[in-house]
């Protein structure tokens, strides 16, 4: 037995009590000196403490699409239409069988910014968004290269003004955030939540000078970045990867910025059935693997604490059952509890997200165990491919 403050525990108990003090530690620290950087970030910007800069250079938007004629029927408009004095729109039709080609051949006529390029037929094989990519990069004219993809729509038309604003002589990388429509139903609610904490996390870490991803739905940088790290080179062998990969490798300290303005956000087309977002989390989670050593141990860590949390606390009632222990463990559920709602809510009405109050301790169990799941089987069926499309 030891003794701690009069108190007598078995080794084991004190085991359990250090391992939940811990894990409660770092994961105040991951939400108050973390996480809390996107709301500081915020505040500076109402403020008036954050500048942007005036100028307004000329944009190359560009979009890849895959048998996405309806989407592009009814999402393009809202990119052609933005309120922009000089930008082109870069479609690449990625071997679509659908009506995508005629649909595009209909709005040149009625936006002549808008330009289209098609992956060749010999590289109809390769199961890569980024050959798309790369053409259409090589088609832009501009510097400043803005992504989305083509499922997505602007819920402003100061969209590429918003994202651009953040460009100066050191910035060669923008990273904006992509939403998914809110409807009804758990699955909904999942992957909006998944979404929102995914994006504190890398817009948080960007501001932290630790940039580690972007989404492709919105997000842009430089041509001469693209050149400058040899583009998708290091990667091209890898299924996914041209945004988060491509992002980490060449982020640094001082070249990365984020916008998180209501006008800047995109919207896109949510899954409706666990198996496809299933789908959709083993493509990115298949590219996680390869992150830098930094990222993986600041993500890794952050979500072995979380899981050390909840099974300290089990474990600690159950070893050590007393009305001490149970109001021990519930304060520091209370605390952390109290710190979530208000970082990922905050969080949240800047990101114009819904607010997630009873269901946060569901999902904060949840996402990580299916990200194992998901992440076991990707080490299981290492060739499987998986299409962007």
């Amino acid at each position: 037995m030891y003794s701690l403050f009069n108190v007598s525990f078995s080794l084991f108990q004190l085991i359990v009590i250090s391992c939940l003090f811990i894990a409660f530690v770092v994961q105040l620290i991951y939400y108050t000196c973390c996480y809390s950087k996107l709301l500081t970030y915020w505040n500076s910007i109402k403020k008036g403490k954050i500048t942007f800069n005036t100028t307004l250079p000329p944009v190359s938007v560009i979009i890849c699409a895959k048998n996405e004629a309806d989407n592009l029927q009814k999402f393009l408009p809202s990119i052609l239409e933005q309120d922009y004095p000089s930008f082109e729109v870069i479609v690449v039709n990625d071997g679509s069988t659908d009506d995508s080609e005629d649909i595009l051949m209909v709005l040149k006529h009625t936006y002549p910014h808008l330009r289209t390029t098609f992956v060749p037929q010999a590289a109809k094989y390769i199961d890569s968004k980024k050959i798309a990519l790369v053409l259409g990069i090589k088609a832009a004219k501009n510097e400043i290269l803005l992504f989305t993809d083509a499922d997505c729509h602007t819920i402003s038309k100061d969209w590429i003004e918003k994202i651009v604003r953040n460009f100066d002589d050191n910035t060669e990388i923008v990273l904006g955030y992509g939403a998914y429509r809110k409807t009804k139903g758990f699955v909904n609610h999942l992957i909006g939540y998944d979404t929102l904490f995914i994006a504190i996390q890398y817009l948080s870490f960007a501001l932290a000078k630790k940039t580690y991803m972007g989404v492709g739905r919105n997000m842009a940088y430089k041509k001469s970045l693209f050149y400058k790290n040899k583009g998708f080179a290091s990667h091209l062998n890898i299924q996914s990867g041209d945004d988060d990969l491509f992002i980490s490798e060449a982020s640094s300290k001082t070249n990365t910025k984020i916008e998180i303005h209501p006008n800047s956000i995109t919207v896109s087309e949510p899954n409706t059935s666990l198996k496809r977002w299933f789908n959709q989390k083993q493509r990115h989670i298949s590219t996680s693997k390869y992150y830098k050593w930094r990222s993986k141990f600041i993500l890794g860590t952050e979500v072995f604490s979380r899981g050390l949390f909840y099974i300290s606390t089990i474990a600690l009632m159950l070893a050590l059952p007393s009305h001490t222990t149970y109001i021990v463990v519930g304060s520091f559920i209370f605390v952390r509890y109290i710190a979530q709602i208000t970082i990922i809510n905050y969080a949240a009405t800047i990101l114009g997200e819904r607010k997630y109050i009873s269901s946060i301790p569901l999902f904060d169990i949840l996402l990580p165990l299916f990200n194992l799941y998901v992440w076991c089987r990707s080490l299981i069926h290492r060739k499987q491919h998986y299409k962007w499309k």
